[in-house]
């Protein structure tokens, strides 16, 4: 089987609120909107100029998860931690994380030096408590 990722799903508590900031923060454009017929589900697909894509899904009356203000306390719960995006350079990972600070998203780890040697991570999260990392590894 060959397979490749395409998309993480995020539920959120304002569609349209949710699209923009992700639309700004992370330079996501709308690919379509749907609605699932029979349901009270609706959802955005957004998609990244290097063809990753970010689903935001909204039900009214949906209940928050559990919240993590870090990756250590997200790997406590099971289940999706963390969006990690890569970046080409160290100094794009600085960059990236000054624009999405810019943008209002919430400061959960400043960068630093990764597990691995010679990465670099930094974590935030969005307007909702959603952890996204930001990782600039060396290339194998």
């Amino acid at each position: 089987m060959t397979s490749r990722f395409d998309h993480v799903g995020i539920s959120v508590p304002e569609l349209e609120a949710a699209t923009a900031w992700y639309g700004e923060a992370l330079e996501l454009t709308v690919e379509h909107a749907f609605a699932v017929p029979g349901t009270d589900l609706r959802g955005v697909m957004l998609r990244h100029a290097s063809g990753y894509r970010v689903e935001l899904l909204h039900r009214p009356g949906a209940a928050p998860g559990l919240g993590a203000d870090s990756p250590l306390e997200a790997a406590h719960t099971l289940g999706l931690g963390h969006l990690c995006l890569s970046v080409d350079t160290p100094d794009e990972l600085d960059v990236a994380y000054a624009r999405l600070m810019a943008k209002g998203a919430l400061e959960r780890m400043t960068p630093r030096s990764a597990p691995r040697p010679g990465a670099r991570m930094a974590f935030v999260a969005d307007p909702y408590g959603n952890l996204i990392e930001l990782i600039d590894r060396p290339r194998i």
